[in-house]
C-alpha cells in the first residue's frame, strides 16, 4: 500500500522578475500561493521551498515523535516543533542544514529517554531520511 500527495507549481517569466503560485488542490491549504524570487530571497509575501521544506519535517517530524513515544507507553502533553532550513549561497544554492528545535511535556518520562526517543524520531521520520544528505540538527528540550 503506498499513499500519494501532490502539489501544482505554475511560474511564468524569468527568475528574478517571474512569479510562480503553489496549489495543493486535494486540501486547499495553498490556493494560488505566490512565491518567487522576492519571496524566497527579500521580504516580499508568500512563500518559499524552504519555509514549505521547514514545515513538512516540523509536522513529520513531530507526528513520528508522537508515534515513537506512544509505543514507548508515553502520552505527551505538547510537543512543538520549529524547524530551521537553512539555504547556503556559497557555490550555488544548496540547502546547508536543518536544526529542529523541540520543547515537549510529557508526563513520567526521564531526560534521557525523552532525548533517545527524540533523537530515533528525528533519524527515521520519512521527511528526515529523504533529506539525509543535509545535516539535521536537534534540540530539545523537556519541560515541565
Amino acid at each position: 500500500m503506498s499513499i500519494s500527495r501532490y502539489a501544482l507549481a505554475r511560474w511564468q517569466g524569468d527568475l528574478k522578475q517571474g512569479q510562480g503560485r503553489l496549489d495543493t488542490p486535494a486540501s486547499g491549504l495553498l490556493d494560488g500561493t505566490p512565491y518567487g524570487f522576492k519571496t524566497r530571497f527579500g521580504d516580499a509575501r508568500g512563500t518559499n521551498p524552504e519555509e514549505l521544506i521547514a514545515a513538512a519535517h516540523a509536522g513529520c517530524f513531530t507526528m513520528a515523535l508522537a508515534a515513537r513515544l506512544g509505543e514507548a507507553g508515553f502520552t505527551p502533553a505538547l510537543l512543538e516543533t520549529r524547524a530551521e532550513v537553512d539555504l547556503s549561497l556559497d557555490g550555488g544554492p544548496r540547502f546547508s542544514r536543518i536544526h529542529l528545535q523541540l520543547r515537549a511535556q510529557v508526563p513520567g518520562i526521564g531526560d534521557e529517554r525523552f532525548r533517545e526517543i527524540a533523537e530515533d524520531a528525528k533519524v527515521n521520520c520519512p521527511v528526515s531520511q529523504a533529506l539525509s544528505a543535509v545535516p539535521i540538527e536537534l534540540d530539545a528540550t523537556l519541560i515541565a
